[in-house]
């Protein structure tokens, strides 16, 4: 039913809630920790990099909008094989984002200096969760699954007002930290001072500080396609909109974190920050008491509202994933009075405890989400590409311009942001995608292997090109973990010359199955009246 969906300020509300997590608490403290006054670029470019990998997607996910949709496209142009492998990698990486958001809170909860909350500090011994931590944060999981147990409404109508508020607390922040305390010079008066790490510092605070993992979040706006009001038009402008705000309030932090240090600690050398809380213990430092206290609630609320957006669209990707017939039908069970994916829910929550027992910090699951965000994403300008051969007349609410170059450009630029993420972040997501494999190959046994000399053509290309950038990182620059063979910036030349051979060879690997008849009818269904 209509009053069910979300209207278009409950879809951006949704995505400023994926996209504002924890990030926000963590992000301009790691940054500047790696890059200095630089990390302001490295925000700016991220979102630029981020924007335009969603442009890609915007196109697709307006042409096929259904729900967990970004674990459906690429089955669509190379078959199941490959659409297996994609949907696999794109539902772990917003799995595991739940237990980032839990433990997050968690750790936020472990550092509350209320008398009151002497209880919490328990919650960490080592660096890492305790027994009670755990425990804090499996309840946290549990909450994140329950709300969306009982249908998208009642979630919006909680991650709406959770919204306002993550939005509100940032700006309150910057507003009483510029007042308090805010020093042009700590930016630098030379391009040493502002860049004292040099340009590659950039690059490596986009992929390990938290950037390109707080902005991917958009994707969420995508998987809910089936749940908004007008997807044609909706999901278009959600995304815009929500990474726009977003944007504007990560960079705007950014710069006031910088400004606000105190000058004892920029002379220390920006290597040396550290703050267990750094927004918290920053108002604290500048004697903003009551904004401390401020910012500690939001550290706890924030990851909520992050693990509530999360928890729906991981769902959906789960639930969607029985539709390439290579998963038990039971997973994409919605037979209840709110149509919600009631069994996909509780495995979430099942795996993503597994998750919290195995990776016990919010450093360690970070890197699995944003190594496995990076790969899932690579299949976007791959699919735009392919289907502007294969549909050239398919409906496109939204057709963007210059497609032809921007895919390439895109496939190009994420392969970069894999090299960022350092070696060997990639061998270990590889990994990770591995596990997934033997499911699939037990259903097309059972199918008798049909089409699979050409489904495992389809898929050859991505095999090759995580070999590449596995063998590229290692012997890439010392910058980005690699043992200095190719020195910077020549990896990067490297990275963009192979990337373009593979994108040309993915696109060229397309072919038609009965996925693309799907893709086809899905199409049909576009009302081209909501544009």
């Amino acid at each position: 039913m209509r009053d069910k969906k979300l209207n278009l300020f409950s879809t951006v509300m949704f995505g400023l809630s994926a996209i504002i997590g924890s990030g926000w608490m963590f992000g301009s403290s790691q940054a500047a920790k790696i890059a200095g006054p630089a990390a302001i670029v490295a925000w700016i470019l991220g979102a630029i990099l981020v924007a335009m990998i969603a442009m890609v997607y915007v196109e697709i996910g307006t042409m096929f909008p259904e729900d967990g949709a970004m674990s459906r496209f690429t089955m669509y142009t190379h078959g199941s094989l490959l659409g297996h492998i994609f949907s696999w990698a794109n539902w772990l990486s917003l799995l595991a984002i739940l237990p980032i958001e839990a433990v997050a809170s968690t750790q936020y909860m472990s550092t509350w200096p209320w008398k009151w909350a002497q209880w919490t500090h328990g919650f960490m011994k080592n660096g890492q969760l305790s027994f009670s931590g755990i425990l804090m944060a499996t309840v946290l999981i549990l909450v994140f699954t329950l709300i969306n147990y009982w249908s998208v409404t009642i979630m919006a109508k909680f991650n709406n007002f959770i919204s306002v508020f993550k939005i509100a607390v940032p700006i309150i922040t910057m507003i009483l930290l510029v007042s308090a305390h805010f020093d042009l010079n700590n930016m630098g008066t030379t391009i040493h001072q502002f860049m004292p790490n040099g340009t590659s510092s950039i690059f490596v605070a986009i992929g390990s500080a938290g950037i390109i993992y707080s902005y991917v979040a958009f994707q969420t706006v995508i998987n809910l396609g089936n749940d908004i009001i007008k997807p044609a038009v909706n999901i278009r402008r959600g995304i815009i909109y929500s990474l726009l705000i977003s944007a504007l309030i990560y960079i705007t932090l950014q710069i006031v974190f910088i400004g606000a240090l105190p000058k004892s600690i920029v002379s220390s050398g920006w290597s040396q920050i550290s703050f267990n809380s750094p927004f918290a213990d920053l108002a604290i430092l500048l004697n903003v008491y009551w904004l401390s206290t401020l910012i500690y609630f939001t550290a706890f609320i924030s990851p909520i509202g992050s693990g509530i957006a999360f928890s729906a669209s991981a769902s959906k990707s789960l639930s969607s994933m029985p539709k390439n017939k290579h998963l038990p039908k039971i997973l994409s069970n919605t037979n209840n009075n709110y149509s919600t994916p009631r069994i996909a829910l509780m495995v979430d929550f099942l795996v993503s405890v597994i998750l919290i027992l195995l990776f016990k910090n919010w450093a360690l699951l970070s890197r699995v989400v944003a190594a496995s965000t990076l790969i899932s994403l690579l299949s976007g300008p791959v699919v735009a590409g392919s289907l502007r051969k294969m549909g050239p007349n398919f409906k496109r609410p939204t057709k963007i311009r210059g497609m032809r170059l921007l895919a390439p450009l895109v496939f190009d630029l994420i392969s970069l942001a894999i090299y960022w993420s350092m070696f060997p972040t990639t061998v270990e997501v590889i990994v990770i995608i591995i596990v997934g494999l033997p499911i699939y190959f037990v259903y097309d046994f059972r199918r008798g292997f049909k089409e699979f000399k050409q489904k495992f053509y389809a898929s050859l290309w991505l095999i090759v090109h995580l070999v590449g950038l596995s063998v590229i990182s290692w012997i890439g620059s010392s910058h980005f973990g690699g043992i200095n063979t190719i020195q910077y910036p020549w990896d990067f030349l490297v990275i963009m010359i192979f990337s373009t051979v593979i994108y040309y060879w993915a696109i060229n690997s397309s072919y038609h199955s009965g996925y693309f008849d799907d893709a086809k009818r899905l199409n049909s269904t576009v009302n081209w009246d909501e544009k």
